[in-house]
């Protein structure tokens, strides 16, 4: 015989299983707040401001853009793991939610405890620029230039942490190269100090290189891509070059409070992907030298399990902390 303490809780979980079905089909009644990692202008609020007007469209209600920037995106992240789990707010972030675990050693949330993921939104690879007095046109004459100067090459980066760091100590690693990190606090602030000479390189997003590129003021040697990006189809792949495993991206995705309902995290992914198919969407997209990558929960869950252990290796071989 049920206590009325069992019988209360029985019919409290009945209940929750009953309301969540029918908040997934109301849902939306109030606007959306998109919570996004970086500051206003950068490539990922972009992508959000791109996909607002689309998102408002198939939501019916207004899409509140909030930039969070700072922190290698954790200061986002903690907000939204500590939002309520009703599908009201949504975080986007770049490719450093996987590493911050392993750089910032107090955080007040868990990543994959407190945030649960959405799906992957658009994925943009980086160009391995160079300074024009740099005596190299190719990925392996600048290896051997770097080589033969150990320790007195520097490459610039958005920030320590960043995948553009990551990705070029990886680089490092696999060519038996050392260079001097230079960071700085943006891709713009990079950029501008190799076109001035005050660094020699940087792995930077195609999005900003392609135009530095084009107007002779700096020189690609390379890009992360499985294939040659559409930007710069004349600068070969690190696979071309010889480097078979290495690939890489910065990326854009969605995530949401961890306890978020199922069928309100499966609905958020179907609006999204809705918007990311839109003609204007993909055309501007394409632009930023972007290509959408819309993914399912569980696929974009495994996709962040295996780049945290990757990483994670990563900066414990390196030795790299957060500044």
């Amino acid at each position: 015989m049920k206590t009325i303490g069992t019988l209360a809780a029985s019919l409290l979980a009945g209940a929750l299983a009953l309301a969540a079905p029918a908040s997934a089909q109301t849902w939306p009644e109030k606007p959306v707040r998109l919570v996004v990692a970086f500051a206003p202008g950068g490539l990922i609020d972009t992508f959000a401001r791109t996909l607002q007007p689309r998102l408002v469209e198939g939501l019916g209600q207004p899409l509140i853009i909030e930039n969070r920037g700072g922190a290698g995106g954790t200061l986002a992240e903690s907000v939204v793991a500590k939002s309520a789990p009703d599908g009201y707010t949504v975080l986007v972030s770049a490719d450093s939610p996987p590493a911050n675990p392993h750089l910032f050693h107090n955080l007040n949330y868990d990543f994959f405890r407190d945030l649960a993921p959405v799906s992957m939104l658009a994925r943009v690879p980086f160009a391995l620029v160079v300074h024009p007095s740099v005596p190299a046109n190719t990925l392996p004459e600048l290896v051997a230039y770097v080589r033969s100067r150990q320790g007195q090459f520097s490459y610039a980066s958005p920030g320590t942490g960043t995948g553009n760091h990551l990705f070029m100590e990886l680089f490092k690693s696999l060519a038996g190269i050392e260079m001097t990190h230079v960071p700085y606090k943006g891709g713009g602030p990079a950029m501008s100090d190799l076109i001035g000479g005050q660094v020699q390189s940087s792995l930077i997003s195609v999005t900003l290189a392609a135009p530095q590129v084009r107007s002779g003021k700096v020189r690609a040697v390379g890009v992360t891509s499985e294939r040659r990006a559409a930007m710069l189809p004349q600068v070969p792949t690190f696979i071309e070059a010889g480097y078979r495993d290495f690939t890489a991206h910065t990326w854009c995705g969605l995530f949401v409070p961890a306890a978020t309902p199922a069928a309100l995290v499966q609905r958020l992914n179907a609006e999204f992907a809705r918007a990311v198919r839109a003609p204007e969407v993909q055309t501007r997209f394409r632009e930023l030298g972007a290509e959408t990558v819309m993914n399912s929960p569980p696929e974009f869950a495994t996709f962040l399990r295996a780049e945290t252990d990757r990483l994670g290796a990563l900066i414990r071989e390196r030795k790299i902390a957060s500044d």
